[in-house]
């Protein structure tokens, strides 16, 4: 029914098969209606829900770059997972600090 060969690009590394892209899909929908039924019909506490919803799309994430971007620690993808890594810091440290950066003048004009 579905092609089960990988597709392979010039650069020799496997695309997938259809398979994987159907096994990348109804994980990610199945990750997605986890946290849109914890919201819409709430059971947990606030905070424990809105805790859930982060873990889950942090693993959303994960699963988007093996299924979809098959993005591993395969030898023709150590670039690909180096400039990844790399993007991810520079976003959190200018996320990170900015948020810091605004905690500190916040206090600071809440103390005058």
């Amino acid at each position: 029914m579905y092609n089960q060969s990988p597709i392979h690009s010039s650069a020799g590394t496997s695309h997938g098969s259809s398979r994987s892209y159907m096994v990348g899909f109804i994980i990610s929908v199945i990750l997605t209606v986890i946290p849109f039924g914890l919201v819409m019909y709430p059971t947990l506490p606030r905070s424990v829900t809105a805790w859930v919803v982060v873990a889950l799309g942090v693993v959303q994430i994960f699963v988007h770059l093996k299924y979809f971007l098959h993005l591993d620690t395969a030898k023709e993808q150590r670039w690909n997972l180096i400039a990844l890594i790399f993007s991810a810091v520079i976003i959190l440290l200018l996320v990170g600090l900015s948020l810091w950066i605004m905690n500190s003048i916040h206090h600071n004009m809440l103390a005058h």
